[in-house]
């Protein structure tokens, strides 16, 4: 159990991560642990056995550190030398990974979405509550220092109150019914891939001028389908009380500037393009000159959330303060609402 991890570890000793999926965003979490001390790769699962023993092989000449290439999940879940997993396969795989990283009592970081809808996730919460063990969504967006600059500002009460916000995540990519993007099977579509952003975003600037993320009174929401019956492109608009919006629209068939921005009663903010991952943003007041602030990665990004889950797996916790388990029910709870009015449906559900 976690609290078995604290009585045999200090907190000198590395940190060693298993990945399960050697996909391109796991070369990105891979580099943000080989560039932190503290933290080691360990082992890499993935069904193909070339693909994963590539993924080992080639992290081992970078890190210097020999790194366990396998096919077998159970060969990493029973690998006493594996502090936690990171899953990183496509969306539609991810509950059945949790759930057995967490009978075996591994602590968890695990992709977002972490799952497909709300009630898996609040099956996976009890289940992770039972054995005791840690379990975070893998939401990178909430630890980056622009993000935590920008929510300083609005409870400092810059821009006054919040009266609206607007955002956009789209880029083109071509039609391919057998890729993750448009394949129903592994749960593609627009909303569940780059649309929790959106909605990400939109709930962390309310609970920085709010204290809490206010219950959302109506969702409006339209979609073109791909011919294989998933999002391609989705506009939506989230209804709160006291006549607050937030607009987006997220996109896998066109291009977008991808900025956030937050309108006050006193001024806005713009968190400029890629605002998952920005390291830029401006806040105009009326007769002012514009403020903009820089905060740029110390690796690539994903180094923030990635010692967040470690702290708190020391520290004996089965959930992150920054990113709690409430957070990713409320966001699928969002999207189970939207995919819904939408019509989208995948086999699965």
């Amino acid at each position: 159990t976690i609290r078995r991890f604290m009585k045999n570890h200090n907190r000198s000793d590395p940190f060693r991560w298993a990945i399960i999926g050697p996909g391109r965003i796991a070369h990105r979490f891979s580099e943000a642990v080989s560039q932190t001390p503290t933290l080691r790769l360990h082992r890499v699962q993935g069904r193909d056995p070339q693909r994963a023993q590539a993924f080992a092989h080639d992290w081992s000449e970078k890190t210097g550190q020999a790194i366990v290439g396998c096919t077998e999940l159970a060969a990493v879940l029973d690998d006493p030398s594996v502090d936690a997993v990171y899953i990183a396969t496509p969306h539609a795989f991810h509950a059945e990974t949790i759930r057995a990283a967490l009978i075996a009592k591994k602590p968890v970081l695990c992709e977002k979405p972490m799952v497909t809808d709300a009630r898996t996730a609040r099956e996976l919460v009890a289940l992770a509550r039972e054995q005791n063990t840690f379990l975070m969504e893998a939401v990178w967006t909430r630890f980056l220092p622009l993000h935590e600059a920008v929510s300083h500002w609005l409870r400092a009460g810059k821009i006054g109150a919040i009266r609206g916000m607007q955002s956009s995540f789209c880029f083109n990519a071509p039609f391919d019914p057998t890729s993750r993007l448009y394949d129903p099977a592994l749960a593609g579509g627009a909303l569940l891939d780059i649309g929790i952003y959106n909605l990400t975003v939109t709930r962390m600037m309310l609970q920085a001028t709010l204290g809490a993320c206010p219950q959302v009174t109506e969702i409006d929401a339209r979609a073109i389908l791909a011919p294989t019956g998933v999002d391609q492109r989705l506009h939506a608009t989230l209804h709160f009380p006291d006549g607050v919006a937030s607009q987006f629209i997220c996109a896998v068939d066109c291009t977008a500037d991808n900025s956030f921005r937050i309108v006050g009663a006193q001024g806005s903010i713009t968190i400029h393009g890629g605002f998952w991952q920005a390291t830029r943003a401006t806040l105009t007041r009326t007769n002012e000159a514009p403020i903009e602030i820089h905060h740029p990665f110390r690796v690539n990004g994903f180094e923030y959330e990635i010692e967040a889950a470690v702290s708190s797996i020391r520290d004996g916790r089965i959930e992150c303060e920054r990113m709690p388990h409430s957070e990713t029910i409320a966001t699928l709870e969002w999207m189970d609402r939207i995919r819904q009015t939408v019509g989208v449906r995948y086999p699965f559900d």
